[in-house]
């Protein structure tokens, strides 16, 4: 899962460390602010991409399919995606008016790695692995969906 990868300015190309998980999911979730559509095009040869607008992303991204919002149910798991989730303070509960059927819901935009439940929704923010701004690494979301359930969410340091 990755979220602000602000290409072309912060991304370049698929970091090296970012690859290398990559190579091993199922889907590559992406919370907004890709920049340019050739950065899903990229993910895409990892593995499918579902991924929703941010405030930075150009018309090539709509193009492309990325909407505002996004709901999913992986494998049973039912996830909500946006990328600006609001200010930190009633960030849980506005998610869930926002997200009613929601398990799990992934958002960018704060560059800030966060995974907190709350008001009945687990809202989880992988970071960015580009542009990392005050916090000391750039990161990555990982998850583990069995069964219907979140086995293991996971925040990656990638630099």
């Amino acid at each position: 899962m990755l979220a602000d990868t602000h290409a072309p300015r912060r991304w370049k190309a698929c970091p090296p460390a970012v690859a290398g998980h990559l190579r091993r999911a199922d889907l590559i979730l992406h919370a907004g602010d890709v920049c340019t559509a050739e950065v899903l095009v990229e993910l895409s040869a990892y593995a499918p991409v579902r991924a929703v607008l941010g405030n930075n992303d150009g018309p090539d991204v709509a193009a492309w399919g990325a909407p505002e919002t996004l709901e999913l149910d992986l494998g049973g798991l039912r996830v909500g995606m946006i990328h600006d989730s609001g200010q930190t303070t009633g960030r849980t509960a506005r998610m869930r008016r926002r997200f009613p059927g929601a398990d799990l819901v992934v958002y960018g935009h704060s560059h800030i790695p966060m995974d907190v439940t709350g008001d009945g929704v687990r809202v989880f923010n992988p970071g960015s692995p580009t542009d990392r701004r005050r916090q000391p690494h750039g990161t990555i979301g990982l998850l583990d969906v069995a069964g219907g359930e979140l086995r293991r969410a996971e925040i990656v340091p990638v630099t």
